[in-house]
């Protein structure tokens, strides 16, 4: 089937718990596997039901490998016994979030995968390899998507296409309905009706979209499609794209959100500098920027750093916290590379990297010396117990991500955290099912 010159989304048949062999629906969802607190939100996780999805994205053991195996092994024996089903016929799955005034909904499927280069999917940051490649084992031994990407595309506000087909599925019963701890509430309906399946298709076909969380996991749907044989007839990788008969390693799971009738919210994410006290950290700032200690709780503290003109830092740890801002214009042009867009350069990611975390503080960027942490006061937390720095960040306009993105710049990683993110555990892929 030759696919479209935009997003191209498949219905599919969805793997997902029965609700009779679980403690509760809330009880074995998980957050993205790269939200997850570590260890006390894993432990947590683990502890709330034997069958909690963090089991298959994040399992536990020594070695890589090992840990694949682990996830295999539980998504083979979950299957066998029942506890998580295929739906009887593929399906385009409409998904509504919804917190106090707070409303998202979206559509998730599989997407065609296509390249940056196709102005289809846009990208915005880059990705750590280890963590593709730790993606890329887990699903390519559990034969599985065990997540969805999050991803937003504009439409033109019009109740049309799938904002219509989003309007009336959400009037009818859901397959199912459940409330997580952190207080959002979660509605599925599969929408199987051709007629539906179709306007959802033509409307998305003239769409792009914007990579909002799963950058890793879009890069490892990239990664494994690459690895798979030419089939009969040389077509290889690119099928997807209609230049040949698409395997399943063609499509990934993706939920796709109208951000003009449900916009993102857009927060940093913030470092842990895991081998740097704050008093070095101060020590070393030097005159190379303002600091000023806060003498304020945390929450206030990220107020007054939200509205701090300019590129602004909150540092966090051993009891204190500190403003930092006005790095010295110098110094920046000596450490911002200059081959980048003003928009690029002005960036707190680009600047605390290029020059902070380089130049000034002089820390390899490795996981042994920088942690990356969605939660403030978790990164603060984490900071504490060992003995480091958080660096606390300010969001960046959804705007200024995308136009970045469609010239093709890709933001420092983990610049960005745009949410609500899905569930994980709702609704689950298995290649076997198409």
């Amino acid at each position: 089937m030759q696919r479209s010159p935009g997003l191209d989304l498949r219905p599919f048949r969805g793997l997902r718990y029965a609700p009779s062999r679980v403690r509760s629906l809330a009880s074995v969802t998980s957050p993205p596997y790269d939200v997850v607190v570590r260890p006390d939100g894993l432990h947590h996780l683990e502890t709330a039901d034997p069958y909690n999805i963090v089991r298959l994205i994040l399992p536990q053991a020594d070695a890589p490998a090992a840990r694949h195996r682990l996830a295999a092994d539980a998504l083979r024996r979950w299957r066998a016994e029942g506890v998580l089903v295929p739906d009887p016929r593929p399906a385009l799955y409409v998904y509504e979030q919804r917190r106090g005034e707070l409303l998202q909904r979206g559509v998730i499927g599989l997407l065609a995968l296509s390249e940056p280069a196709d102005g289809v999917v846009l990208p915005h940051e880059d990705v750590m390899d280890e963590i593709v490649a730790d993606r890329a084992g887990l699903m390519r031994e559990t034969a599985a998507n065990p997540e969805p990407l999050l991803l937003s595309y504009r439409s033109d506000g019009a109740n049309t296409g799938t904002t219509a087909v989003v309007e009336r599925t959400t009037a009818r019963t859901p397959l199912l309905a459940t409330t997580t701890e952190d207080g959002f509430a979660h509605r599925l309906w599969a929408v199987t009706d051709p007629d539906e399946i179709a306007a959802v298709r033509a409307d998305l076909a003239r769409r792009q979209a914007l990579i909002a969380d799963g950058h890793h996991r879009w890069a490892t749907y990239l990664r494994l499609r690459a690895e798979q044989p030419a089939p009969p007839g040389g077509a290889g990788v690119g099928a997807a794209a209609g230049h040949g008969d698409a395997g399943p390693w063609d499509y990934g799971l993706v939920l796709l959100v109208d951000t003009a009738r449900h916009p993102l919210v857009v927060r940093g994410i913030h470092r842990v500098l895991r081998t740097l006290p704050p008093a070095d950290a101060l020590r070393l700032l030097g005159d190379a920027a303002r600091v000023r200690p806060l003498g304020i709780p945390l929450p206030a503290a990220l107020t007054a750093l939200e509205e701090t003109r300019g590129n602004a830092f909150l540092l966090a740890g051993e009891g204190t916290l500190h403003l930092v801002d006005r790095p010295d214009p110098g110094l920046l042009a000596r450490t911002v590379p200059t081959d980048r867009p003003q928009a690029w350069r002005s960036l707190d990611a680009t600047v605390l990297h290029a020059t902070l975390i380089e130049h000034v503080w002089r820390l390899p960027d490795e996981p042994a010396h920088i942690g990356y942490v969605h939660e403030a006061a978790a990164a603060a937390a984490q900071a504490e117990r060992l003995g480091g720095t958080a660096v606390l960040m300010k969001p960046v306009a959804e705007d200024v991500v995308r136009e970045l993105a469609r010239d093709g710049v890709t933001m420092p990683r983990k610049s960005t955290s745009f949410g609500p993110k899905p569930a994980t555990g709702l609704v689950l892929r298995a290649l076997d099912l198409g």
